[in-house]
């Protein structure tokens, strides 16, 4: 609208206003005239200021930047007034008419519509608001709308803020959350269904929040449920039924808010309807928890509002009844529980046979329940894929008609059970097995011999135990199980011919184990067919190998040499070198002694030797001891003690250290007791050489007496050399490793030394440490001269000797000086020598020179 001649006030100029005057004349339509101006008159009075406005904008009436300025200076003008002041209108005024040429810039109506809502004029404000959309281009509806959102909720009217908001979700669907949220808050329940279930149907629909559907459609679901007087546009059955088909995971919390929104409305009876179904046919032990607790909860709290209401009321004879039915259902409810859970786990897992066989111990004294259970197992597993043994099935189902005395019920059953089409082969032959054994268990042995005779008769072609692509029943004929059984009953029940004949065919088959084999051969014993045992045993060797035969072998010589003892002595060896041409250093050892025997017993001593000497070598190395000690006593019987020698010799050679040096003792005992000084104190000798004093001191100790009681002091010397120089050479062989690994440590304490910074500390430590080592090594190599001396040369060489500060001290001083105090102490006994030992020397002559 332009402003009229008569609207303008009358117009006074300064002097220092004429420069701009002359300008805005010259260059009316020039805004940067127009703002000199203005910046120019900034600081004179409201009125001037908003005339110079009015004159620029009554030539230039389409410039934004003039109308914006004009009516920011307006707006700060009312500031601080009280809204009814006519200033507030004169301002409304000028927005008014500046939209008359801006009503395409969103800014200028922001700023009006912000001036109103300021004012507190709602229905002024709502109808500028819808004019603003109105005017301006669908683009810019969204610089609008949140505020014209954040008005409506800002007052209470909630008739028009649904309005606004139906008309906002119309352009943008994905405030379709807050709109939930916001009838939610004013209690418009049925509108917020209706709108959750509108987002949740829509494919295309994105949270803004960033919940899913699942989140979207639990929401609409305690929404319904919670709230069933208020929500009633939707069908709220259907709604949860179809989530429960949609969302598997979320089963429990579906059928509770289902059963809770009956109970909410009143309907009892059709809440309970509700759990029951829920929990028939839940299949997880988790929603069937949910739904058995809240059902049992829902009971309780049924019996407690009964009995709060008789309390107020008062009992009627009609309110007892209802009680005690109440208590009966729950007490129902919580009796049946085991039950409805082993249901969920076969829902869960139909091939499950072990919650079949749970399922039958439940129904414990209910005989139909049983039979029907055991019906339904059988048919409902298939074996092929069944968790357990479904043969067991068939075999409980068939013992429970046993135990009522209904066998031919029974023999149904396993008739039945024996043509079905098990994964395994073990479980059709337990199903025989188990069949025959009820026939003896009612006398009927002829049967059970028969259903043996029908289940190992092979097909007319040949078939392969293993092959999994033919039926179990063209397999079972092969079944070690069912071919045991069959020879079991044929020893206790059939002829001595048959029962041979039952284990030729397990031979024939080659399913025999060793224990057949043995148990045939003792049948064959039993009934005095020795040879014909001796064969048996003769097969089954033929069909093991090492070490499964060992136990085939051990018996069949034993039983050999019983039977036959020296008789046939040359058989028995032949089968004793058959035996140990294949046989295991593990098993030779009981092989060889029993051999061994047979010599002893029925052949040559010579043979038997050689036995004991073959086993010596062929045994395992922890068995050789044994075996030695085993070979020196029985050539000690046969042909003396000096005949062990050389078995002695060989031991010593060939055993470990510590069984040597026990071997060694032995044998210097040995020699001690037959008079062989000499050669007891060789033997001594060899052994120290393999015995460390510090780690056999008892061979030193035995060496020590031996000398005591039959050396003299220049063999004691000798001893305490050979001791010395073998505790140098073990000390040698530990200082090169403890020279290494001293070395190791010292490299890690310089590295642990630099990186803490105190190298300083560090090398005097070592230094005082080295020192004293030092002084203790003087000390000790002072004290080696109390001690028995050497030669001279070796006693300088010892002094001279440079003390090495980096070696152990493994108190190798210590044990010399304790053994050369030992000598000290000494005393060596004084024993008369023959004259002859003198020859030509005179007695006298030697005695002196001992005494030098």
């Amino acid at each position: 609208m332009p402003v009229s001649q008569e609207d303008v006030p009358s117009i006074f100029f300064e002097e220092e206003d004429l420069p701009y005057e002359e300008d805005i004349l010259r260059n009316a339509y020039n805004v940067k005239c127009w703002f000199r101006y203005i910046e120019h008159k900034k600081d004179a009075k409201k009125e001037v200021l908003n005339t110079v406005y009015e004159r620029a904008l009554r030539q230039l009436p389409g410039s934004y930047k003039l109308w914006y300025n004009y009516l920011k200076l307006l707006r700060s003008q009312v500031r601080g007034l009280v809204v009814p002041d006519p200033a507030f209108e004169e301002v409304n005024s000028a927005f008014e008419r500046s939209l008359v040429f801006m009503h395409k810039m969103p800014r200028i109506w922001l700023d009006y519509l912000n001036f109103l809502i300021d004012q507190g004029k709602i229905t002024r404000t709502r109808r500028s608001f819808d004019r603003a959309l109105r005017a301006l281009p669908i683009t810019q509806h969204s610089r609008i709308w949140p505020l014209y959102l954040k008005f409506v909720r800002a007052h209470d009217l909630p008739e028009t803020a649904v309005r606004v908001y139906r008309r906002y979700l119309k352009l943008q669907k994905e405030g379709s959350e807050e709109y939930i949220s916001f009838l939610i808050s004013i209690g418009w329940l049925d509108e917020a269904a209706e709108q959750l279930a509108n987002i949740i149907n829509d494919e295309t629909y994105v949270s803004v929040e960033g919940k899913s559907k699942h989140q979207l459609w639990n929401q609409l679901c305690e929404l319904i449920a919670k709230n069933p007087d208020k929500v009633t546009s939707l069908k709220v059955e259907p709604i949860l039924r179809q989530g429960l088909k949609r969302y598997t995971d979320q089963i429990g919390v579906l059928w509770n808010s289902l059963a809770d929104y009956y109970i909410r409305g009143g309907h009892f009876e059709r809440a309970r309807d509700i759990y029951e179904e829920a929990i028939q046919t839940v299949i997880t032990v988790r929603d069937f928890t949910q739904v058995f607790d809240a059902c049992a909860q829902f009971e309780k709290s049924m019996i407690a509002a009964k009995m709060e209401t008789m309390e107020e009321e008062g009992a009627r004879e009609e309110d007892d009844l209802e009680l005690e039915l109440r208590l009966a259902r729950l007490e129902d409810l919580m009796d049946r529980r085991p039950l409805l859970l082993n249901s969920v786990l076969l829902r869960q897992n139909p091939h499950n046979v072990h919650e079949w066989h749970k399922r039958v111990t439940l129904f414990e004294g209910k005989p139909r329940e049983i039979i029907n259970t055991y019906t339904e197992a059988v048919q409902a597993v298939d074996p092929k894929i069944a968790s357990g043994r479904p043969h067991t099935l068939w075999v409980e189902f068939a013992k429970f008609y046993e135990k009522n005395d209904q066998i031919e019920d029974a023999r149904i059953v396993f008739e039945k059970a024996a043509q079905v089409l098990y994964k395994h082969v073990d479980d059709l032959a337990s199903v025989w097995c188990e069949w025959a054994e009820m026939e003896l268990r009612h006398d009927n042995s002829d049967d059970a011999l028969k259903l043996m005779q029908r289940a190992t008769t092979p097909l007319k072609r040949q078939v392969a135990y293993h092959d999994e692509t033919e039926t179990v029943q063209a397999r079972v004929h092969k079944s070690l199980k069912v071919w045991s059984l069959y020879a079991d009953l044929e020893e206790s029940f059939g002829t001595f011919k048959s029962c041979k004949s039952v284990y030729d065919k397990i031979i024939d088959l080659r399913i025999a184990t060793p224990q057949i084999i043995m148990n045939y051969a003792m049948y064959l014993e039993e009934n005095n067919y020795f040879e014909e045992a001796f064969k048996a045993y003769e097969k089954g060797i033929a069909l093991f190998r090492w070490p499964n035969v060992y136990d085939l072998w051990n018996t069949y010589l034993t039983k050999f040499i019983d039977r036959y003892e020296g008789t046939k002595l040359e058989r028995a060896r032949d089968l004793f070198e058959q035996c140990l041409e294949k046989c295991p250093e593990k098993y030779a050892q009981d092989i060889y002694l029993l051999y061994a025997k047979l010599e002893m017993e029925h052949g040559m001593a010579r043979h038997a030797m050689a036995v004991y000497d073959r086993a010596t070598r062929v045994v395992l190395p922890e068995q050789q001891h044994e075996m030695f000690n085993i070979y020196i006593k029985q050539a000690a019987l046969v042909y003396g003690v000096t005949h062990t020698r050389s078995i002695y010799e060989k031991a010593i050679e060939v055993l470990n250290n510590d069984q040597a040096r026990e071997m060694c003792l032995r044998f210097a005992d040995l020699e001690k007791k037959l008079g062989e000084i000499d050669r007891a104190r060789a033997i001594y000798s060899h052994g120290s050489q393999i015995s460390d004093p510090r780690v056999a001191p008892q061979f030193w100790e035995s060496w020590k007496e031996f000398e005591i009681n039959h050396g003299n002091e220049d063999t004691v010397r000798e001893m305490l050399r050979i001791k010395r120089s073998v505790q140098a050479m073990y000390n040698t062989q530990v200082n090169f490793m403890s020279a290494q690994m001293l070395a190791a440590q010292n490299k890690r304490q310089d590295i642990n030394t630099l990186e803490e910074g105190d190298e300083m500390q560090q090398l005097e430590a070592r230094a005082r440490q080295l020192a004293q080592e030092s002084l203790q090594e003087k000390a000790q190599a002072e004290k080696k001269l109390l001690f028995v001396r050497g030669n001279t040369e070796e006693e300088l060489g010892e002094l001279t000797k440079t003390n090495n500060p980096e070696e152990i001290n493994i108190d190798d001083d210590e044990d010399e000086s304790d053994d050369d105090e030992e000598v000290e102490e000494l005393e060596v006994q004084q024993q008369s020598v023959p004259s002859e030992v003198f020859g030509g020397l005179s007695k006298h002559a030697v005695i002196d020179e001992d005494d030098d």
